[in-house]
Formats: structure tokens, sequence, C-alpha cells
């Protein structure tokens, strides 16, 4: 097998994994609004909590009955094209076609409560389960639509935790809920999204950083790789073993959370005998790229 066969074969593995992702996670999405959020009358965080907000306005104020999914599939429209723009043409097809998803699993799956006349109960595993479906799209490079693409470019250039941005920017979700249809339930919406929150920075971690530092006897061969794979900065240090006496080099990089896998990688293929130490960063002082491949 030739290289190139081999990258594709890769390429075309990631992205099936990629869209297996996606689908379970607008599943999960679904049933935290079929069968928890939406008997419960909580509101979900984002485009989802507006597009739920929406239908109600609609059916309780005007003749016109519009399901959520198919209101969630309109908003996310304009969506779209800030997030070609922004975030790449791979990460806008694959968050447009988890809100498509979303909008289909939604439609299929019947609202059925399974926690009958236990709000909190609905709020908690609705915002839980919810947030397990969004955690688990953003950590492999797609989100579900609507308020996560905005939340993915603040994410990238504050470079801040996302559940942070989801509870800021979901304010006005429970101000309106509260305002049309009671502060009790209003409550419960800020619990649920409190929950979702804490899942999601559980989950998406793209924001933590680790320094990794390398002793090898081909710093050469492992910068070019790591440089190709990772495109990140590297300082190289002596180094010389104590015990064996023999002269080595120290690679010291800092990389995200999610970039620790392809690291391994490089490292298993260039130097499996070089010895890696990996640290978690509190704080970067000077230049770090934010932007990451969401490929």
């Amino acid at each position: 097998m030739n290289l190139l066969s081999f990258l594709n074969k890769n390429i075309t593995k990631a992205r099936i994994i990629k869209t297996f992702i996606v689908i379970i996670g607008a599943f999960f999405n679904a049933i935290a609004f079929n069968f928890f959020l939406i008997p419960a009358d909580v509101y979900s965080s984002g485009f989802a909590g507006l597009a739920q907000l929406t239908s109600s306005v609609f059916e309780d104020f005007t003749p016109i009955n519009i399901s959520t999914g198919i209101v969630l599939f309109l908003l996310n429209i304009p969506i779209a094209i800030l997030g070609w723009r922004y975030l790449g043409k791979s990460f806008t097809l694959y968050s447009f076609f988890s809100v498509i998803l979303l909008a289909l699993f939604m439609e299929l799956i019947p609202v059925k409560a399974v926690a009958e006349n236990d709000i909190l109960l609905n709020a908690v595993f609705g915002g839980v389960m919810s947030a397990i479906g969004v955690g688990l799209t953003l950590k492999w490079g797609a989100s579900t639509g609507g308020m996560d693409v905005i939340v993915m470019i603040l994410s990238r250039m504050k470079d801040r935790p996302a559940g942070t941005y989801y509870l800021i920017l979901n304010g006005v979700i429970i101000t309106a809920a509260g305002a049309l249809y009671g502060w009790q339930n209003a409550l419960y919406t800020l619990v649920a999204l409190y929950a979702a929150t804490r899942v999601i920075d559980a989950i998406h971690t793209r924001h933590i950083k680790l320094t990794a530092m390398i002793i090898t006897s081909k710093p050469d061969q492992l910068e070019v790789a790591i440089r190709e794979k990772l495109s990140r900065g590297i300082t190289k240090l002596p180094a010389k073993g104590s015990y064996s006496q023999e002269d080595k080099e120290m690679l010291l990089i800092v990389i995200t959370r999610y970039e620790l896998f392809d690291l391994k990688k490089v490292l298993s293929e260039t130097d499996s005998n070089a010895f890696t130490n990996i640290v978690q960063t509190t704080g970067i002082f000077g230049f770090f790229r934010k932007e990451s491949r969401l490929s």
C-alpha cells in the first residue's frame, strides 16, 4: 500500500466516524427535546430553545402550528452562511447535516414525557442529554448549528471554555420564556442550561492546554512530523542522558487537549523510543495559535 492510498483510507475512515458521531449527537438532542424538555415546557439552549419558544408562540398566539424541528431548520439557514465564511466548508456542511438530522429525528420521535409531573428531573436530564449530543458533536469538529456556530467562533477568538458562552448567550431565552410562560419554567430552564454547560465543558476540552517535553535521538525527523501534523511551534533544547551519556535533544511544544491523540500517533510512528512527559498548562503568555483545523 503506497502513502497516498494509506492517507485516503485514513481520511475516509475519519469521515465515517465523524458522520456517525454527528448522527449520534443529533439523536441525543432529539431525545432530550421530545422526552424531557418539550413535555415539561423547559427550554433548551441557543437556537434550539429559540425554536421551542417560537413554536410555542405560534401555537398559542396564532392559528399557525409549526413544529420545533422545522423552525430550527429555518433559523439555521443564515447561521450556515456565517459558519461557511468563518469556520470552513467542512465544518459548516457537517453542522448543517446535524441540523437536518435533528429536525428529522424530532419529527419522527414522538413527544412523550418520561418523567411525568417532575419538572426538575426533566430539566436536569434534558440538559444532560442535550449537552452530550452537543459536546460529542463539537469534539469531533462539527456542531449542532445555531448557537454552536456562534460559540465556536467566540471560543476560537477568545480561547475560553465553550460552556461559558452558552450560559452568557442564553440569557435572552430565559428572559423571554419567563415573560411569556411564567418565571418558574424559566428558572428550571436555567437549571437545564447549567447542567448542559458543565457537561459540555467536560466533553469539549479544546481550551485545555498541555505541554509536551519530548526527549529524542531523532529530533529533526520528529520536528518535521510534528509540524506537518499539528502546525505547532517547537522549542529545541540540548539534552544528555545521565545513565547512557548519550547526546539527545528535547522538543518542547504546547498543544491543545484535542491534539494529544495526533501527537501520540506521530511519536509512535517516528520515534517510539522517545521519552515524553505531558503536563497540563495553567497559562500561556505570548503568541499561541488559537485556530484549529475543523476538517
